[in-house]
């Protein structure tokens, strides 16, 4: 028997996935919408001087906010001006190098357009996000980028949901192109968000964590499993470098590598290091930063890295308590 909650679940399902689709086809849309428009975009992005001025009023200003910050923490410098307020006084921020990024999804949006005068004495050249490419916006803008969606996901069409949604989605496409035509890493990214999760280890690297030296727990090809067991242990790493005549690295005896030849084997007395060590062990260079240590570790489930030389001599080792010690992790 189907109660009159269980009814209103299913509705309330329904409605939300409803939404969600709406909210999808509105942004898949957009792709096929993408033309020559979008590229001269981001040519006049790229070639900007001074900042990218973003503006626009209500939930598009909320959007705008949004892609601004985007913008910024990309490479790309950005600012939000509210259009109500640039008549007010807030327009002192424009420079004739900026560029502006104005955002209405009727085109009409009075504030905005009486920004338009002033934008234009400055000679700025205007890129327009709007859903009426006959808009006064679109006419009076270099550049339109067609935001326009069949339907809200508004029930009765009236609140801004799937505009929004595509709006927000174009202005991430367009970050991510200028991401990617400035050459921007994972180095630069990092730089801007020192704080928070993003950024823990943003100015650590490998080299001023990692031990080396005679802390090292290094043994020879042909050392006997129990004493290499022993400097394991000895030294607290959880590992031990295998290093040959030549002075590179052939592999490494884990933890992990002694557990399971204890399980494996029933006779332990003729075993030798290299039988069971690990032989292409995960490394970085002193130069990696450390995240990109944590990176791997986290990938592949370790504890511990080797540092390589370019010679292919081991430089150190990083464990995942020096990256805890340093809040890396």
């Amino acid at each position: 028997m189907v109660t009159q909650n269980t009814t209103n679940n299913l509705k309330i399902l329904e409605t939300a996935a409803e939404v969600l689709k709406t909210e999808a086809c509105s942004i898949t849309k957009l792709i096929e919408r993408l033309d020559s428009s979008f590229e001269r975009a981001i040519d006049l992005l790229y070639n900007c001087r001074g900042r990218v001025i973003i503006t626009g009023m209500g939930k598009s200003g909320i959007i705008g906010k949004k892609i601004a910050a985007t913008f910024s923490s990309t490479g790309t410098p950005s600012f939000f001006l509210h259009p109500a307020e640039s008549t007010h006084g807030d327009s002192g921020i424009l420079t004739r190098d900026d560029i502006v990024l104005a955002i209405s999804n009727s085109g009409e949006t009075a504030e905005l357009l009486q920004l338009l005068p002033l934008v234009k004495r400055f000679g700025l050249k205007t890129i327009a996000m709007t859903g009426k490419k006959t808009s006064t916006l679109a006419q009076k803008s270099d550049v339109t980028l067609d935001i326009s969606v069949e339907k809200e996901a508004c029930p009765y069409n009236l609140a801004p949901t799937a505009s929004t949604t595509a709006t927000l989605a174009l202005g991430d496409a367009l970050a991510v192109c200028l991401l990617k035509r400035r050459g921007f890493t994972p180095e630069d990214f990092l730089m801007f968000h020192p704080s928070g999760a993003l950024g823990k280890g943003v100015f650590w690297r490998v080299e001023d964590l990692m031990i080396s030296g005679q802390e090292l727990p290094v043994i020879e090809p042909g050392t006997s499993f129990k004493n290499a067991i022993s400097l394991v242990s000895e030294k607290g790493l959880g590992l031990a470098l295998v290093i040959g005549d030549s002075g590179k690295l052939e592999g490494i005896l884990t933890d992990g590598d002694i557990r399971r030849t204890v399980q494996k084997y029933d006779n332990l007395a003729g075993l030798r290091v290299e039988d069971v060590m690990t032989r292409n062990p995960k490394t970085v260079t002193k130069d990696d930063l450390a995240a990109k240590a944590l990176q791997l570790m986290e990938q592949h489930s370790i504890t511990s890295v080797v540092i390589l030389r370019a010679d292919g001599s081991p430089d150190g080792v990083l464990h995942i308590h020096h990256l805890l010690k340093a809040g890396v992790a």
